[in-house]
């Protein structure tokens, strides 16, 4: 077997990926410089982001796999030639991240008022609700810039969008250094204060995003002629038929790792500042590899749109195999660098260890977090939704949280076995969904459930 075919894909995917990637990162990187920034106020803030962070994790994951279809959609309409779908898409998606953004916000809110179910500790859930309030609020700007973005980059032009992420990331870093420091006059805010600075950051992120998507020339072709035409109900029910499943998936996983925080808290502040510490760092270099599998699930989508099956498995292999090599990179990292990255986060000694050890297994579950968001990816670009959101059910509430509780909160192993078991259910997922990809593009297949 040749393997030109698959080298040949290497470079095109790459070239979509690195600005979704960095793209991915920069959104990170907005909760990233929070947890340091706060973390130099003390630990127990630092849990309390970790907490409320964690939450609203499990929604701004719910509005990833929402907004996916568009990443799907968009990309076949414009491999077979079909441009003016890709406008409908983008209006039909906009429409749902605003009802959405409605409903999670409302759950947000009435979530915030019983946050106490979780069992934290009590100086946690004291300072918590302001900050928990503030980033919730930010839910419909996601799901609109997320809208956007994917819009916008299965049409081509990856670049811009990533570009005004990282400008909200700056604002951010600059926001945070008034409002959690207390400097240029502004009140000392803590933790509040890095609250207001991700509210402000991303809605005008949406609102710069939206204004360049009217001013260029190669989207404004695209975009509909008529935004407030009737709502086609075959449109949204195909984009929910998407949405709903990778949604599902997505949470299940993001689920699982609040599951995880909450268990830590169990444990002591300590140690869930030491798993906000390392989850930080497994998240930023996660969302690496989620910008190679849109860039991978986009070409999938629009080869299988112009009728190319036979590019399907270069690629597919050709993306794994990337996401491999980023992989051992990051595990290298965390592996040597661990207790350097762990430092800048928080001063208390007990917590810098603890979260060099957790990084340790961040290390470890590399390779399997990054083979399964490629495969969940490259199944969704062939329509292939159902069996793939039960494998991931299967690998994170059947595997990995129990598996988590019974070696660390039950077993001996405190921490370090609850993050055991999350590694274990991703290498699960990991192994099955790609099984799922090779099944489904066998030659002579008649790729009947991804039609």
């Amino acid at each position: 077997m040749s393997l030109n075919p698959y080298f040949r894909e290497i470079r095109p995917t790459l070239m979509l990926a690195l600005p979704i990637m960095i793209g991915q990162v920069s959104q990170m990187l907005m909760g990233l410089t929070d947890s340091v920034m706060i973390g130099h106020t003390g630990t127990v803030p630092l849990a309390a982001s970790a907490f409320g962070g964690n939450i609203f994790g499990v929604f701004y994951v719910l509005s990833i796999g929402l907004m996916l279809p568009m990443a799907v959609l968009v990309p076949r309409a414009r491999g077979a030639g079909r441009p003016e779908e890709c406008g409908e898409y983008l209006r039909h998606g906009l429409v749902l991240a605003f009802v959405f953004g409605a409903i999670e916000t409302l759950v947000i809110v009435g979530l915030g008022r019983r946050l106490d179910w979780f069992q934290q500790p009590p100086e946690v859930l004291a300072i918590v609700n302001p900050f928990y309030w503030l980033i919730g609020s930010s839910i419909t700007p996601v799901l609109l810039y997320l809208a956007m973005r994917q819009f916008a980059e299965a049409m081509g032009r990856p670049w811009v969008p990533m570009v005004i992420m990282l400008g909200g990331v700056g604002l951010n870093a600059f926001l945070n250094w008034v409002l959690i420091y207390g400097h240029l006059g502004a009140p000392a805010l803590g933790l509040t204060g890095a609250g207001i600075s991700t509210l402000v950051s991303r809605t005008l992120g949406v609102l710069v995003l939206f204004g360049w998507i009217h001013g260029d020339a190669t989207l404004r072709a695209a975009l509909p002629r008529r935004w407030f035409a009737p709502l086609a109900g075959g449109r949204l029910r195909e984009m929910l038929h998407l949405g709903l499943p990778a949604s599902g998936m997505l949470l299940f996983e993001s689920g699982a790792f609040a599951a995880s925080a909450i268990m830590m808290g169990w444990l002591g502040a300590a140690p869930l500042a030491a798993h906000q510490i390392a989850i930080s760092c497994a998240a930023t270099t996660f969302m690496v590899q989620l910008g190679l599998s849109s860039a991978a699930g986009m070409r999938v989508s629009a080869a299988l749109g112009a009728g190319d099956h036979a590019r399907l498995r270069p690629i597919g292999y050709s993306a794994l195999g990337l996401g491999g090599l980023l992989a051992a990179v990051f595990m290298i990292l965390y592996l040597l660098a661990g207790h350097v990255i762990a430092g800048w986060f928080v001063h208390d000694a007990g917590v810098i260890a603890l979260a060099t050890q957790l990084l340790v297994v961040t290390a470890l579950f590399q390779f399997f977090d990054g083979g399964q968001v490629i495969g969940a990816s490259l199944l969704r670009g062939l329509s292939d939704v159902k069996l793939p959101a039960v494998i991931t059910f299967v690998s994170y509430w059947v595997i990995a949280v129990p598996g988590g509780y019974l070696l660390g909160v039950r077993g001996p192993f405190g921490p370090l076995g609850i993050w055991a078991g999350l590694a274990t259910g991703l290498a699960f997922a990991a192994f099955f969904l790609a099984l799922r990809f090779t099944r489904l593009t066998r030659p002579n297949s008649s790729l009947s459930p991804i039609r």
